[in-house]
């Protein structure tokens, strides 16, 4: 054994090679990226093939495909990345998984870069598959390590959920030899892999059977720990994932503060939930308090398992209940919303916030103004914005711009709705801007006009695209092409930027009516012009702004001294 200094996405990567991981598929998202970059970057790797994949769904769909093979596999995402793969992801559950099937999905509460804070629990019990919450890098190495086994013992998915402060943190990490890769081989039973109603229904009464051994694998599982002993159990705590953390970092203050007396607790980090720990845990409770990162997903579980006559506190009750004689119970609300951290979970205590120590040196320090995220300097994306920007104001002089739409999605040009472009009108999810462009042209909006990435627009702009060829739909589609996967990290896109206008032509878009533009402030008014053409156009029009994002430029000259460098 030794010991690395890993970030939590890292320790997933390196527990899944140690494994005898074969291959590792996925799309970038914040904040699972680093995973997959492990996985490509890092010697440890070996000969695991690890690729960045068009999608979530295709990625998912490909580690099926080596788990058929008999090949232990990870697929990674971030949490919005599972709505995208929710279809393998559930028919998942139903197949006869042979090599192992890791799922690590990484949630963002508080929103650091993401436009919802949904809780991948609620998925991993939707589609009836265990789940591992590691609270440390630690377990987060030993789980995905043991995934593998879990998934090939019961032959289905396993999922596992990280949050942005484990799997961007570092901490030292005990390793473990690295097992062999399983060898390739198909199973015998290919209807396990055949959804057809007759083989899914029977496949389903089975995963339904497994129910009961996944739950007896979690209510006897080493992390779903059970302290009574000594404990005072009218007053029981739940925790899982980070909230554990938090939570003994209160600890002492909160003994104290009752007496000497340590509530009874169970925390929770395998899923399904182990009811029999938490019945055994209440025996006696009369309050519980229940803290937990993301959504209450068991906070509402528990109000299926427990007698009514017992108070549950935590996301859902609002305000303090029970026994308010019992001054460590007033309250008890943990935030719905946003992160957990050591003091809002102190607050949910009932316990005093900490004083703040001062050193006699410190120095008072104005206000800082606010500096929200923003586009490079000398960003392409900026360039294209400006010539949008000027376009829209000719064809509609209104402050408001009512026979006007733009319409955007999820990217780092979606910075380009804040000052000083303030041009998209809406964000919703990667691919929306095509679609939606699409409905608002169709509901009546003269000039309706979608904005996206390149890589977006793999992603999943492609199939939208298709319904606004055959409607020809009276809208602009804009592409911003920087030929990157900016926001994440510069990572490369499916399909290069000299072969995207092969693709639209080849999805049935008129080849007059598609037009490549350098974005570049020089040519801003002569962009404009034919920009503004095309949105004129009563048909459907695509427009592809093309220049290299600065930062993979910068990478990419960084790259290449560097290997000229090493041939010298």
């Amino acid at each position: 054994m030794n010991e690395q200094a890993l970030l939590g996405d890292e320790a997933v990567a390196l527990g899944a090679i140690h494994a005898g991981l074969s291959a590792a598929y996925g799309y970038p998202g914040t904040p699972s990226t680093e995973i997959m970059e492990y996985l490509q970057d890092d010697p440890q790797a070996g000969e695991v093939r690890a690729q960045w994949c068009a999608n979530e769904k295709t990625a998912l769909e490909a580690a099926l495909g080596a788990s058929f093979a008999g090949r232990r596999s990870i697929v990674t995402m971030k949490h919005v990345g599972l709505n995208v793969a929710a279809d393998p992801f559930i028919n998942g559950s139903l197949l006869g998984i042979k090599g192992g099937l890791l799922i690590a999905v990484a949630d963002d509460p508080g929103m650091h870069s993401s436009q919802n804070e949904q809780d991948s629990r609620f998925y991993a019990n939707f589609a009836l598959i265990p789940c591992l919450e590691p609270r440390n890098q630690q377990e987060a190495y030993n789980m995905a390590r043991e995934a593998f086994e879990v998934s090939e013992r019961f032959h289905v998915p396993v999922m596992l959920r990280l949050c942005t402060r484990l799997s961007h943190a570092r901490a030292a990490v005990t390793v473990r030899p690295a097992l062999a890769q399983n060898p390739a081989g198909k199973g015998d039973d290919k209807t396990q892999w055949m959804l057809l109603p007759v083989y899914a229904r029977r496949n389903y009464a089975a995963l339904i059977e497994k129910q009961r051994d996944i739950t007896v694998w979690s209510a006897s599982h080493a992390v779903n720990r059970l302290e009574l002993e000594n404990r005072d159990t009218g007053f029981a705590v739940i925790t899982s994932g980070l909230g554990g953390n938090y939570y003994e970092e209160n600890l002492d203050d909160l003994i104290t503060q009752r007496g000497g007396k340590t509530p009874a607790r169970l925390h929770i980090g395998a899923y399904p939930i182990p009811v029999s720990s938490v019945r055994k845990l209440c025996e006696r409770a009369e309050r519980v308090l229940v803290i937990e990162e993301g959504q209450p997903f068991i906070e509402e579980k528990l109000r299926g398992i427990l007698p009514q006559n017992i108070t549950i506190l935590g996301k859902l009750n609002g305000v303090a209940t029970g026994n308010s004689k019992d001054n460590y119970t007033e309250g008890m609300v943990v935030p719905r919303t946003g992160e957990l951290d050591p003091d809002n979970v102190r607050k949910s205590l009932g316990l005093h916030p900490r004083p703040n120590v001062l050193n006699a040196a410190t120095v008072a320090l104005s206000t800082l103004p606010g500096r929200p995220p923003q586009l490079c300097q000398g960003c392409p994306h900026g360039d294209s914005y400006e010539t949008i920007k000027k376009v829209v104001a000719e064809l509609d002089p209104a402050p408001k711009h009512p026979s006007v739409a733009v319409l955007s999605d999820i990217g780092c040009y979606s910075l380009g709705a804040s000052p000083p472009y303030e041009v998209p009108e809406t964000i919703v999810c990667m691919g929306a801007s095509v679609g939606m462009a699409r409905g608002a042209a169709e509901a009546g909006i003269p000039y309706s006009i979608g904005v996206i990435g390149d890589s977006t627009f793999i992603h999943s702009g492609i199939t939208g695209l298709i319904d606004a060829v055959a409607a020809d739909t009276p809208m602009t589609l804009i592409i911003l092409d920087n030929s990157i996967v900016a926001m994440t990290g510069c990572q490369e896109t499916m399909v290069s930027s000299d072969k995207l206008k092969a693709l639209i032509l080849g999805l049935g878009v008129k080849p007059e009516h598609i037009l490549e533009l350098e974005a570049k402030k020089q040519f801003l008014d002569e962009n404009a012009a034919k920009l503004k053409a095309e949105v004129e156009y009563r048909g459907l029009s695509v427009v592809v702004f093309k220049r290299e994002c600065l930062e993979a430029f910068r990478k990419r000259q960084k790259a290449a001294a560097q290997a000229k460098g090493a041939v010298k």
